[in-house]
């Protein structure tokens, strides 16, 4: 039978754990030496950066999810320097606590501050 959760606390039995040593696993965020950016990571990167090549100048949308305060390099300031760089570019956000844009992409910009999943549900 599953743990269940007391006291807003995660039991121990829940965490994932490392196959190999056994230690406790984390997300794989930019936070520390820990961060793994392997070959997978720089073809990713590629792909990216060979579509955004692509697209230049043409009309698109940069949607962004959720993103937070976290790792913003990664997707927020690259969204909002595209959609400032090209005239045919619209931004949208949906954020629980932070949907915004800076001044110069407003026009550009659509922002929803509520719960990702029940603004999707809503259109």
């Amino acid at each position: 039978m599953a743990a269940e959760q007391k006291d807003m606390r995660v039991p121990a039995e829940l965490i994932p754990r490392c196959p190999v040593c056994g230690r406790p696993m984390t997300m794989n965020l930019r936070c520390d030496n820990t961060f793994v950016q392997d070959e997978g990571w720089y073809e990713a990167a590629r792909r990216y950066e060979d579509f955004m090549r692509r697209h230049q100048g043409m009309k698109i949308l940069f949607l962004e999810l959720g993103v937070g305060g976290n790792t913003p390099v990664i997707i927020k300031y690259p969204f909002w320097k595209y959609t400032h760089q090209n005239k045919n570019a619209s931004y949208a956000c949906i954020n629980m606590n932070e949907a915004f844009a800076p001044h110069e992409i407003e026009k550009q910009s659509i922002c929803i501050e509520g719960d990702i999943g029940s603004v999707l549900e809503s259109v």
